[in-house]
């Protein structure tokens, strides 16, 4: 991978420093190696004008001034920039995440699966804009979009999910994407209907398994 400037601001002063773009990435996930991300032994005001950050900054800015700990912490907490090739990758793989979810779940008005060669040149008419969000979130606004110029729907499944409460908290981000209503039970339980696409449906369910150990009701509703 390239090497590419990480950036951030502490303390009213601007800091940056050269790193690794594949290991810096790894340490936002909070899975790289600082010691393999890190390329220059320096900390910068600017690093294309090559002015050095004094220690008294750096010791104002990070309380300290051990250089792997600043540049994690630059890294954590600031900006790694991309190249364009880069985003040009992410933004393809994003595509392909949803034009696969509608793969597999979309249909046209005869009920028959569309290709992935249709779908994209209905995709490149519509102009849809990709963002940085999960797959599962823009399919809807994509498939409302394609709407308007191809018959294609999702077929759904309504379903009454019951999550005890001692489970509750871990897995209400799971259903953010499918939910239709919920309602707290007098037990503290949550009971929400979500509308799951036919086929993410085994997806869903391992993951909501995997957290609840099997401990939710559910009842498919017509």
């Amino acid at each position: 991978m390239p090497n590419v400037t990480a950036r951030s601001k502490s303390k009213g002063k601007h800091y940056e420093i050269l790193v690794d773009l594949d290991e810096a990435l790894r340490i936002k996930n909070g899975k790289g190696d600082i010691t393999s991300a890190l390329k220059s032994m320096n900390v910068f005001y600017d690093l294309n004008k090559g002015t050095i950050a004094s220690n008294s900054d750096l010791e104002d800015s990070f309380g300290t001034t051990e250089i792997y700990s600043i540049a994690k912490k630059i890294i954590e907490n600031g900006e790694v920039q991309k190249t364009q090739e880069y985003r040009d990758t992410e933004r393809e793989e994003r595509m392909k995440r949803v034009i696969n979810l509608l793969l597999r779940n979309a249909v046209d008005q005869h009920g028959r699966p569309f290709t992935e060669e249709r779908l994209s040149k209905a995709i490149d008419e519509v102009h849809f804009n990709f963002t940085n969000q999960p797959a599962e979130q823009q399919m809807p606004h994509l498939l409302t979009a394609l709407q308007k110029i191809i018959p294609i729907k999702v077929d759904t499944k309504k379903v009454r999910i019951v999550i005890p409460a001692r489970f509750t908290g871990q897995v209400y981000g799971v259903f953010q994407d499918y939910k239709e209503s919920e309602e707290w039970l007098p037990n503290g339980d949550l009971q929400i209907i979500v509308n799951i696409p036919a086929g993410m449906q085994i997806d869903f369910y391992d993951k909501l398994n995997s957290i609840t150990h099997g401990a939710v009701i559910s009842e498919e509703l017509s």
